[in-house]
């Protein structure tokens, strides 16, 4: 069988990887959307490395756009198969891939409206419509996590929990061909272990072939155990002491709730300052309402939370914004205030309006809590400028940046490296995917070190025949 790598190869979204049995059938593990601004990947949402009515099934790890988000334009362009998720995964990509789907036609009918008044030709198209999301929700066929099922006579398929987000799996397929037996890992997004809400990551039954995520193959996340402590007093210096807004870009899924959930703890112990919060995401509104439906994702920390307080996502002056009247009336208030709002890299959605009308205000502050890929307004702050470009305009940078890159879901190297640590002696050839390539290379060191041997890096568009290391070769499609 082969593998190709169509998606987040040498990049840390876009994760598409398509595995074709000797017999034609074909798999492919995510159909996630690019999320970045890389010059050589401006095209990448628009085009296939294969053919969309050849796949027979997608296999789906989670619920992030970056790993779903092309869904819909894969029914949309011919695809009739399945799409095999957890529920929760499913119940999340209903809300996730509208939303989507509404952006690309908003994004496309602003684009029109600029190239009439400019004299252009030709319309932008939306990458897909909702009407195409209907269709690709009716594909879906769900199952639990820890049990084998088929998806073809010859494939069984295992989903284990990831610990990265709500329903978030591993992916392990059991393939036979003739009297052989093949068993490939896919790890989706490793999570890390004691975060809230979620359980910790199960580890993957052994694998002949693994390709593993490696977004944070280069670094150590900060501890976590004092991490409440820290974001209590960023509350109490901008909220209490400058009587300032502090505006946390977080994106609307998973992080929004395991922030809101951590306010929740601090209200119920009497220690949260009087001062309005704010979730102001619709669709964060919308996550935290699934997250309320599926308990059999909840950690037993938050299962006996739930004895003592039965909404771990709703607290005295806690607010969920949906009108946009309501979302443009938050920077108008005077006086200290706490807004959630998305994007988490701020690329996008409210909080860049919120960034737009606060940045340049010192008794303010964003405090950035998760990956912001290169180019966005998120990874410039993380990077220290002094200004930034919002809406043709050039703002100063006067207001406080707080990082705490404790609350991010993706495991770091050595969360990883643990993840991974039960498939040494059984892995013939590992697969790095979902990272920048400096990350890749470094991790990859460390895996090597680590006692894994065969570490390959591909390429997009690169494929690779799953045979013994001795024997295999890679090849170009």
């Amino acid at each position: 069988m082969d593998i190709k790598f169509c998606g987040a190869a040498r990049e840390v979204t876009g994760s598409a990887h398509l595995i074709t049995l000797k017999n034609g059938f074909k798999i492919l593990l995510d159909c996630g959307l690019y999320q970045g601004s890389s010059k050589h990947m401006k095209d990448f949402n628009n085009n296939w490395l294969f053919r969309p009515p050849n796949i027979d099934v997608v296999i789906l790890s989670h619920a992030h756009i970056d790993h779903s988000g092309r869904l819909p334009k894969l029914v949309k362009d011919g695809f009739e198969g399945t799409i095999y998720s957890t529920h929760a995964t499913r119940s999340l990509c209903a809300i996730m891939l509208l939303d989507s789907a509404k952006i690309q036609e908003r994004d496309a009918e602003y684009a029109n409206k600029w190239r009439k008044r400019h004299g252009k030709k030709g319309k932008k198209k939306p990458l897909y419509k909702t009407e195409h999301v209907k269709k690709t929700m009716d594909r879906f066929k769900t199952t639990g996590y820890n049990q084998w099922f088929s998806v073809h006579p010859d494939v069984e398929v295992v989903f284990k929990d990831a610990g990265h987000i709500l329903g978030s799996a591993s992916v392990t397929l059991r393939i036979r061909e003739g009297k052989k037996t093949t068993t490939i890992g896919f790890t989706g997004d490793i999570g890390r272990p004691e975060r809230p809400i979620l359980r910790d990551p199960q580890p993957m039954p052994k694998a002949d072939y693994i390709i593993s995520e490696s977004t944070y193959g280069n670094r150590v996340h900060e501890e976590a155990p004092g991490e409440k402590e820290k974001l209590l007093k960023i509350i109490k210096q901008t909220c209490v002491k400058k009587k300032g807004k502090l505006i946390i870009p977080a994106f609307s899924v998973g992080r929004t709730q395991e922030i809101v959930y951590m306010l929740d703890t601090l209200s119920s112990a009497g220690r949260l300052p009087r001062i309005p919060v704010f979730v102001d995401s619709p669709l964060a509104v919308n996550a935290t309402e699934v997250f309320g439906i599926h308990p059999e994702c909840y950690d037993d920390d938050l299962n006996e939370y739930l004895l003592t307080d039965k909404d771990a996502f709703g607290f005295r002056n806690l607010h969920y914004i949906r009108s946009v009247e309501d979302s443009k009336a938050l920077n108008t208030i005077k006086g200290p205030a706490i807004i959630i709002s998305a994007s988490g890299m701020m690329n996008a959605g409210r909080v860049k309006h919120h960034l737009f009308n606060n940045i340049e205000n010192p008794k303010a502050t964003f405090l950035i809590v998760g990956y912001c890929a290169e180019g966005t307004p998120g990874a410039e702050l993380r990077n220290g400028v002094p200004e930034i470009y919002l809406f043709g305009e050039i703002k100063k940078v006067k207001a406080n940046i707080e990082i705490m890159d404790s609350f991010s879901a993706h495991g770091d190297k050595d969360e990883m490296l643990d993840f991974l640590s039960n498939q040494r002696k059984s892995n013939k050839r590992l697969f790095l995917v979902h990272g920048d390539y400096d990350v890749q290379q470094s991790f990859r060191t460390m895996l090597q070190k680590a006692g894994f041997k065969d570490i390959v890096i591909p390429k997009l568009g690169q494929s690779y025949t799953l045979k013994t290391p001795k024997k295999g070769k890679s090849k170009r499609n």
